[in-house]
């Protein structure tokens, strides 16, 4: 009877153990010292702000208010509730505090975005007879995982002394805020200040971090280190190389390192492997290990199969990445939303709707037909195919548009192109209407549309509502879609006046004027482009082939025959400033 309270509360029956201690209360049984730190606990689960001061009563009527648990619990359970000033009260009113009531006040104070007040009382632990160091790595991990890095990075230096163990919270907590390049800072620091050596904690972390950074030297260097400090290869650390020489683009290393593991691997380790092999285009290589992997005896996961797939289809290789689906299903396995994704671009470039009609079916078979990343690749696989209405369809099933302009602008592009311009920009409206912001994707798909039908007063339009409107500054492709505008419709003087407004306008540009200088037979201007290219390009012959051309057009057979002497004289790769010369002699 003693403990059945805590055996409720421990079992997820919070209600029960409400109900019981209510029972006992009317009873006049009374109570133990065991008794409130579960009973406030589940007032916490309940979100109970009512009963949490009910036995908060008791708690002081029956003499347990001084108990450092019970005084703990209720603080913990205020915290909660969001009930700061009284968690506070109950918090000061403390005789004594203890490891777990300093844990409470300080998570309970992040809980609830007081993240001043939690590092004050972090910095007053010592006063309580606590050293900061034994909170302190507890502490990094809380801020780190509320992204507090600032505060967390201040707890770090407030450490008197600092171990393997903080250090190692620490960087944990950077790389998992995407600051990787302070986690190895931090790691150099480690080196430096302290007299231990890594475990193998940080150096998984470390290697990871020159993984996802593709620092191949710094990742060699901790490799040295692993085997200086005679370590051993474990093969959590094994498999962390694996995949940090993969991405560096060294899998003859990656694959020396699996090779030495032996039986130590583990599925991890293959599926590292495989995917390294994909990653750097080891096709032939990546599916033999697929099939020995169940010849040691391992089962291929979600993992496994979608490194092959993506990998397949990323590649380019689009029947070998529906094969692999294929096999996956006649496995028995649930292909992932990563596979799924993966797999209908390579759909979409193989024009193979057929194949993307199956993925679509198993996507509604497998209820993920509504996830938002699966339909804008469906929109984007249909639109491809040239199949606007079932695109349409699914983009339609969204009785609550999604936010994200990805979804919006797959639909704007399909209809651009497919010759719909008129119902892309209708989207675009709508797009507008419900306040979702176009990103630099959705002007590029709207100018290149333009830009396809000759809609030059539309492309201008749209162009300077990028700044005006969004505060997006065109870039070069935006302004290449304009030039490229300007160029079909013969409008030559105001695409040169609006390459001008770029600061260092690039070859692709100057390539697409030029273009439009030979459409329509240009042949001053075309001189001027070609010069340019040539200045940006100087070992490119193409600037002059098609001036030549203009030239030829024109019935300047001359003019059109120096040019090509130009391109075939050998010296102009040594002396790219010759041809330039000769040009301005023209």
């Amino acid at each position: 009877m003693r403990h059945e309270i805590a055996k409720l509360v421990a079992c997820g029956s919070y209600r029960e153990a409400l109900s019981l201690h209510a029972q006992r209360h009317s009873a006049s049984l009374r109570p133990h010292e065991f008794t409130f730190p579960p009973l406030f606990k589940a007032c916490g689960k309940l979100r109970s702000a009512l009963q949490a001061q009910i036995l908060h009563t008791h708690l002081v009527k029956t003499g347990f208010s001084a108990d450092v648990y019970s005084a703990t619990a209720l603080t913990d359970a205020y915290m909660k509730l969001s009930f700061m000033e009284d968690a506070l009260k109950v918090f000061e009113e403390m005789p004594e505090r203890n490891l777990a009531s300093l844990n409470a006040g300080i998570t309970g104070f992040l809980r609830n975005g007081y993240c001043r007040e939690a590092l004050r009382l972090f910095k007053n632990v010592g006063v309580g007879g606590f050293k900061p160091n034994s909170v302190g790595t507890s502490f990094l991990t809380m801020y780190s995982n509320c992204g507090k890095l600032v505060l967390a990075e201040k707890v770090f230096e407030e450490m008197a002394i600092k171990n393997v163990v903080s250090y190692n919270a620490f960087v944990s907590g950077l790389l998992q805020n995407g600051v990787p390049h302070v986690a190895l800072d931090v790691f150099k620091q480690m080196r430096a200040c302290t007299g231990e050596n890594p475990n193998s904690v940080t150096l998984i972390s470390v290697v990871s971090t020159c993984a996802s950074l593709s620092y191949l030297q710094f990742g060699k260097q901790v490799h040295a280190l692993v085997v200086k400090i005679e370590m051993g290869l474990d093969v959590m650390i094994g498999t962390a190389l694996v995949d940090m020489y993969s991405k560096c683009g060294c899998w003859q290393l990656a694959y020396a390192i699996f090779k030495e593991l032996d039986e130590k691997r583990n599925l991890f380790t293959w599926n590292a492997m495989i995917a390294g092999m994909m990653l750097n285009a080891q096709t032939e290589n990546a599916v033999e290990l697929f099939e020995q992997l169940e010849i040691e005896g391992f089962e291929p996961d979600s993992v496994t199969w979608n490194s092959m797939i993506s990998g397949f289809s990323q590649l380019g290789k689009g029947i070998e990445a529906f094969k692999y689906f294929k096999r996956m299903q006649s496995a028995g396995a649930v292909p992932s939303l990563k596979s799924i994704t993966s797999l209908l671009p390579a759909c979409a470039d193989l024009s193979a709707l057929q194949c993307g009609k199956e993925v679509h079916g198993h996507a509604v078979r497998t209820s993920i037909s509504n996830d938002l990343f699966i339909s804008t690749a469906l929109i984007d696989m249909y639109m491809k195919c040239g199949q606007s209405t079932c695109a349409r369809r699914i983009f339609d099933g969204f009785r609550m548009k999604p936010n994200d302009p990805a979804f919006w602008n797959a639909i704007i592009s399909g209809y651009g192109k497919n010759g719909g311009s008129e119902s892309a920009f209708g989207i675009f409206e709508q797009m507008l209407e419900e306040k979702v912001l176009p990103n630099a994707a959705t002007f590029t798909s709207l100018l290149s549309m333009c830009s396809h039908t000759g809609l030059v007063d539309k492309g201008w339009q749209v162009f300077r509502m990028m700044n005006k409107d969004f505060g997006l500054k065109p870039n070069q492709e935006h302004f290449g879609c304009m030039v490229d505008l300007l160029g079909r419709t013969g409008r030559l003087d105001e695409a040169r006046e609006l390459i001008e407004e770029l600061p260092e306008p690039s070859g692709a540009v100057f390539a697409s004027l030029l273009g439009a200088c030979e459409c329509h037979l240009d042949s001053e201007l075309g001189k001027e482009v070609a010069v340019k290219l040539s200045e940006l390009e100087p070992v490119d012959p193409a600037p002059f082939v098609i001036l030549s051309k203009i030239y030829a057009a024109l019935g300047r057979w001359e003019d059109a025959e120096k040019i090509r002497g130009l391109v075939n004289d050998k010296t102009r790769r040594k002396l790219p400033g010759f041809s330039l010369l000769r040009l301005h002699e023209k």
